[in-house]
């Protein structure tokens, strides 16, 4: 009787790995993403339907500054949750040596708009951004500014400790009615969903207004939608439902 063949454990890694879900890819490489953060369920509802799918994901913003051994935690979890697509990583420190198989690594600023433009050249629009990054608002304000109108309808952008909106050290403001920072970009966006109702004399519906489809707002995470927001008023049909259909409050038993 022969011998059954030795197991493989690679194959046998990889199969396991395959079978995570993002929380426990998180913990299996380490990244804060959970733990520190409660990200990766927000993650798992949006991305999941992108498991199996060819795309460019970028993350700005790779980490492991103390110890090296820690660095790219999170483009390992995503390289392992999306196996066909191409994770790439932008970061003011080399990590090249991360460099290999599904993964690649470009050293740079996120608010030059040269590495921007080259890491869509070369590596074809992103159709998922996780700025995790600096959290300094105005690089936040100044990245999405460079990169979402270059991103394809259904391109989904996160914006990572959005908290620092609120913290002075960091760029941000006490007050939670600032100008400026990176909350305010999303409650600006926010408002922009709805830009065909607006009565503002003169107003000109900026490009977020008319691409941006939708906007879900976690504890420290902000997961925007690209896409077409151009349906039409209905403030003429609406006026009329509102003051002469069955539904209105005074005719209601």
């Amino acid at each position: 009787m022969e011998d059954a063949p030795a197991a493989d454990p690679k194959a046998e890694r990889r199969q396991r790995l395959m079978g995570l879900d993002l929380t426990e890819l998180a913990v299996e490489f380490g990244t804060d993403k959970w733990g520190v953060h409660r990200y990766t369920p927000h993650y798992q509802r949006h991305l999941e339907h992108l498991r199996q799918q060819k795309f460019v994901l970028l993350e700005i913003g790779i980490g492991g500054y103390t110890r090296k051994r820690r660095s790219g935690a999170s483009l390992k979890m995503w390289r392992w949750f999306f196996p066909r697509a191409r994770i790439v990583g932008l970061d003011i420190e080399d990590k090249s040596f991360l460099d290999g198989g599904h993964i690649q690594t470009y050293l740079g600023d996120q608010t030059d708009p040269g590495i921007l433009q080259r890491i869509i050249a070369e590596e074809g629009a992103p159709l998922v951004v996780i700025d995790d990054g600096s959290h300094i608002p105005e690089h936040v304000r100044a990245t999405f500014a460079i990169l979402f109108p270059l991103l394809p309808d259904g391109a989904i952008y996160c914006i990572e400790d959005i908290q620092t909106s609120y913290w002075p050290a960091w760029g941000g403001a006490v007050d939670p009615r600032a100008t400026g920072t990176s909350m305010d970009l999303v409650k600006s966006l926010v408002d922009g969903l709805n830009h065909e109702e607006l009565l503002v004399e003169d107003y000109e519906s900026s490009y977020t207004d008319k691409h941006v489809r939708a906007v879900h707002c976690y504890h420290n995470l902000v997961v925007i939608e690209k896409g077409d927001n151009v349906e039409g008023s209905n403030r003429d049909t609406a006026a009329h439902t509102f003051h002469g259909s069955n539904d209105d409050p005074a005719e209601t038993p």
